[in-house]
């Protein structure tokens, strides 16, 4: 019998630098982290990393896995192996799409319920803010949730409702009491109800149409009101989903006169544009929309410059029926992109090679800072001894096509297949377990096969 439980062995491991060395597990636990010499101990399996870096579990903080009531949009059983094959080790699941959403500690329960026995990786929630349950934040918070989401802009979705400006203000208040963290949709329902009306009044119904129905002013509209009522209140703020650098520069203005805000965006707004909305149909439609490529090229140097703090998939699936374009109308389709697998395929491909953003911010976009904000490091986000096994073996010489059939989502579907990606995750780690493997998932009752 060894003494550990597993050791990696020869990788290269993505800490404050690279270093090359062997990882000893046991109980879940990271218990060695040997640099430059090899371990002399034993472990029940070993993995041999070498050629390959080893780096912290992606926590993806944005994901709507629609469990309860709506699992023929995605799932946690299919939505936590997709993020599996993508080297994420945590995710943290949206109060809405799910039906009924996480906006009270029963829902909240039925969802915890589900969740951890369904997924292969890590699970945390998100609490709802709606104007109807601010007396029930204060509960949500003692039992668990990681944070408060709320939509300044309605979500699309019936029984999850977007605040208005008296309601954000008194939940904002109420969180702060709690001392914990909202999470923002931030656009403006005048601007863009305004805006989608004459378009369609004009039958401009076109992806040209629906992006510019949603300008960027928009978002900077509300960031800027919803930092005035985080001034007001003491609330702690964390804007989702950026797609611009100008509206990171209008949250980084904040930061720096002590404003307690940080700021999210997308793979989805790192890698594709208008023309990828128009080529592919509504398997690209989101919200807010995607750019144009100077946009894209804009929010990397924002990635460069330390100006974004967390990169989540914000993945938003739905039944293809529902992202269908029909008679070349964007505004009809549902707004959402799958692309929870992608996240550390994108950050290696345009950020790491075609951008030499450096593999040690890759983490600490993905993994530490995310860790960092919502309370979890050093537990996770890190490689470190006593930290939790939670860790993505990659090839980075390794490149490939993204094939519909590659993905593990219950719809496949998504707008990076046929994209070619360098950096080919082949091994992921959950709390000491290996739970993907060579494009299979490794934990349950089989081994799920899958051609990734």
């Amino acid at each position: 019998m060894g003494t550990y439980d597993l050791i990696i062995r020869n990788g290269n491991i993505v800490i404050d630098t690279i270093v090359q060395g062997d990882i000893a597990i046991k109980d879940g636990k990271i218990k060695e982290v040997s640099v430059g010499k090899s371990l002399a101990a034993t472990a029940e399996r070993e993995i041999d990393a070498s050629g390959q870096h080893i780096v912290p579990g992606l926590i993806d903080t944005h994901v709507h896995f629609n469990e309860p009531g709506r699992t023929e949009w995605e799932g946690v059983r299919t939505g936590s192996r997709s993020l599996a094959a993508g080297g994420v080790t945590t995710y943290f699941d949206m109060p809405l799409n799910s039906t009924p959403p996480t906006i009270n500690k029963e829902n909240l329960e039925l969802k915890r319920v589900l969740s951890e026995e369904k997924s292969v990786v890590n699970c945390r929630f998100w609490g709802g803010l709606v104007p109807e349950n601010i007396e029930n934040i204060k509960e949500l918070y003692e039992n668990g949730v990681i944070g408060f989401k709320a939509f300044m802009s309605p979500s699309g979705i019936a029984d999850f409702n977007h605040v208005d400006d008296r309601a954000i203000f008194k939940g904002m208040s109420e969180i702060a009491s709690i001392g914990s963290l909202l999470a923002v949709h931030a656009e403006s329902t005048v601007i863009c109800d305004q805006l989608a009306e004459e378009k369609q009044r004009q039958n401009k119904t076109s992806a040209k149409d629906f992006v510019e129905s949603r300008p960027i002013i928009s978002e900077i509209e509300a960031v800027r009101r919803i930092i005035s009522y985080a001034e007001a209140t003491g609330c702690k703020l964390h804007i989702v989903h950026a797609s611009s650098r100008k509206v990171v520069e209008v949250i980084n203005e904040a930061k720096q006169r002590g404003v307690d805000i940080t700021v999210e965006t997308c793979p989805h707004y790192l890698s594709l544009t208008l023309k990828d909305l128009e080529e592919k149909g509504g398997v690209a439609k989101c919200c807010p929309p995607l750019r144009d490529n100077q946009e894209v090229e804009q929010l990397w140097l924002a990635v460069a410059n330390g100006e974004i703090d967390v990169i989540a998939s914000d993945h938003s699936p739905a039944p293809p029926s529902m992202k269908k374009v029909t008679n070349g109308d964007f505004f009809k389709a549902w707004g959402g992109i799958s692309g929870a697998q992608s996240t550390l395929n994108i950050m290696l491909t345009e950020g790491y090679f075609n951008r030499n953003l450096p593999l040690e911010k890759v983490v600490e976009l993905t993994a530490a800072n995310p860790a960092k904000l919502f309370g979890l490091y050093p537990q996770k986000g890190i490689i470190a001894v006593d930290s939790d096994a939670d860790l993505a073996i990659v090839n980075l010489n390794e490149s490939f096509e993204l094939k519909q059939e590659d993905l593990f989502y219950r719809h496949q579907q998504s707008p990076y297949v046929g994209k070619t990606f360098k950096g080919k995750v082949t091994t992921t780690i959950v709390n000491g377990k290996v739970v993907f493997e060579n494009g299979n998932i490794t934990i349950g009752e089989k081994t799920e096969i899958n051609s990734y």
